[in-house]
């Protein structure tokens, strides 16, 4: 069984259809690269995943479970909305991490506050706490930032800040961590330090979903590489399919130019 099941997924802004109609699966512990130019509808699908846009069609499901279906996405409580969020995490181009919370407490604010909402003992919260701190520690060993807990958003360079909100995205142990041009506000001497942390991630079999124009690192790291044209799966297979087998005209085109700019 697929780790993610997509189907059907339609997205419309008033009369412009972005998304007209996404089927596809992913595997646990694999990595899917999505490319294609500006306003092929990679980032509404991204967005639609992780529920910060609302289908107006398809369904979504993960390890077997239906977490979204437009049909009745209406009679969802928040709180059940919430936890379906809650299996997605998303890092942002622009980063968007709190400029006024040290990093420490950038990874620990959105577990705290979940621990607040649930129903356990004074003594089970701050076991629960202690908990927290001491896993956000273990995430900022793992993208080589622990030294950096107390400093603020603005003392970190942009690569910092990138890996910051990796870490953060970690914090709530989605099932698929999602990523939307993670490189692309980082001048390049600063993109190579965030894509080897993402490299770390994919050795670690972290199911992933990465919208990039790095055709480099999609080619080197993707276990599935989709490209979008006009809100739809033009073509998908593997690097090898899709770098040096493109069935598409669309493809080769997108690649040729692609190519020549990078």
């Amino acid at each position: 069984m697929s780790l993610l099941e997509v189907k059907n997924i339609r997205k419309s802004f008033g009369k412009l259809e972005v998304l007209k109609g996404i089927d596809f699966s992913l595997e646990k512990g694999q990595a899917l690269s999505i490319i294609g130019s500006s306003g092929s509808g990679k980032t509404t699908l991204l967005r639609c995943l992780n529920f910060l846009e609302t289908p107006d069609e398809g369904t979504i499901s993960i390890d077997g479970k239906n977490i979204f279906d437009a049909a009745s996405h209406n009679k969802l409580s928040d709180n059940e909305i919430r936890n379906n969020r809650l299996r997605f995490g998303l890092v942002f181009q622009s980063f968007n991490l709190f400029p006024q919370y040290n990093v420490m407490d950038n990874l620990t604010l959105a577990p705290k506050l979940r621990l607040k909402e649930e129903k356990l003992t004074v003594e089970e919260k701050k076991l629960r706490s202690e908990k927290i701190d001491a896993d956000a520690w273990a995430l900022l060993e793992r993208v080589g930032l622990r030294e950096k807990a107390g400093y603020y958003p603005c003392q970190l360079s942009g690569g910092q800040q990138q890996r910051v909100a990796i870490a953060r995205a970690l914090a709530l142990s989605p099932d698929i961590l999602c990523f939307d041009e993670p490189t692309s506000a980082l001048d390049p001497e600063l993109t190579g330090e965030v894509l080897r942390v993402i490299c770390d991630l994919k050795a670690e079999n972290t199911t992933m979903i990465v919208v990039t124009h790095e055709m480099e690192f999609a080619r080197n790291v993707s276990d599935v590489v989709m490209f979008m044209s006009d809100g739809v799966i033009e073509e998908m297979g593997s690097p090898e399919d899709i770098f040096d087998h493109p069935k598409s005209k669309k493809t080769q085109l997108f690649l040729n130019k692609s190519l020549e700019t990078f």
